[in-house]
């Protein structure tokens, strides 16, 4: 059950943190003003705060494991919210990183 809830909290934090950018991206490079803007800010906000939730208690880990999720979920971001299409080469790269999240998360580990 450990693995579901570090999964769904990393889910959560990734559409925090990648929907918190792109509103700030909107505000300023779509001028879609200070709103969006201010709801990215909060996003991202509310990124670190459900990063917290995770159940391991290793900053640097949550944080390197948080990298892989952050690059397949913006590829996925940006197919949804931008048409944006992936080649095979950012497909086998975003399965790359999901793998090295996988592994720093959850692979066994002797008392640690």
């Amino acid at each position: 059950m450990s693995i579901l809830r570090s999964a769904a909290l990393f889910v959560v934090a990734a559409l925090f943190e990648i929907g918190g950018a792109w509103l700030i991206w909107q505000g300023v490079r779509e001028h879609r003003g200070w709103l969006w803007m201010t709801g990215g800010v909060l996003a991202l906000g509310a990124y670190g705060f459900v990063a917290t939730f995770q159940p391991d208690a290793h900053f640097g880990r949550i944080l390197a494991a948080y990298g892989g999720i952050f690059v397949a979920g913006s590829l996925l971001w940006g197919v949804v919210a931008d048409g944006y299409r992936p080649d095979r080469y950012d497909i086998t790269g975003a399965l790359i990183c999901l793998a090295g999240m996988a592994v720093i998360m959850w692979a066994p580990r002797n008392g640690a």
